[in-house]
């Protein structure tokens, strides 16, 4: 069964699993999920759910619906999504998890006009601007980066220290070609090749990642940010 981890300024509120075909989200209590907090429209979004799919749609919401730090009218989610409305943060599973590791028009609605919103909205802004002027995704450089901006536009991408690699970085014992990044369809995933635990997304050690937009890359010392081109 799906679940939701509801998520209120880093702090985890609640943990929803159902087994429903269509929930709703929003402020008032005949919600699904009740978001208590007047930047969070009255019916904000809903999530249907197919055999295999979960698409959400913000339902013409004031203050907006993202996913990934992107702006959203409607977007088929993926495991480990991360739904932000207002101040809450939700992350989407396709299954339950069994780990305990968790637990440790106006209709009222205000204008929400927080230093949160207004940096996700302008983020969102520069990344669709970015990625739509390359014509493909593309790495910012974010620490200790050679350039501002990498444009994913090959099916494979290596990054590492050797003068070879498509995009250089830096690092004590980084090997030389230290990770790639592969096409696949529409989706780039993030791959190590080199020296374990030098490549890290979100400040997680990976093996292989399926990026996301607003994801952080770090391969040794070297930051960049993952945006996601969209139609």
């Amino acid at each position: 069964m799906p679940e939701i981890i509801v998520k209120y300024e880093d702090k985890i509120v609640e943990r929803f699993i159902t087994e429903k075909k269509r929930i709703t989200i929003g402020r008032t209590p005949d919600n699904d999920i009740v978001l208590d907090n007047r930047g969070v429209s009255r019916r904000h979004a809903i999530i249907e759910f197919g055999d295999n799919s979960a698409v959400l749609i913000d339902n013409e919401s004031l203050n907006g619906t993202f996913v990934n730090a992107r702006k959203v009218t409607e977007e088929v989610l993926k495991d480990n999504d991360i739904i932000t409305i207002a101040k809450y943060s939700l992350i989407f599973h396709n299954e339950t998890r069994k780990d305990n590791e968790l637990f440790g028009g106006l209709d009222g609605t205000m204008v929400l006009e927080t230093k949160k919103q207004k940096e996700l909205i302008a983020k969102d802004k520069l990344s669709k601007k970015l990625t739509s002027e390359s014509g493909c995704s593309m790495l910012l450089g974010e620490h200790e980066a050679e350039k501002e901006m990498f444009p994913l536009a090959h099916s494979v991408v290596t990054i590492g220290r050797s003068k070879a690699a498509n995009i250089r970085a830096k690092g004590v014992f980084l090997s030389s070609v230290q990770a790639k990044i592969v096409k696949d369809g529409s989706d780039f995933w993030l791959v190590n090749l080199g020296r374990k635990g030098k490549t890290k997304v979100n400040g997680e050690e990976i093996d292989r990642h399926l990026l996301r937009n607003d994801d952080l890359i770090q391969v040794g010392k070297t930051v960049f940010r993952y945006l996601e081109n969209r139609p």
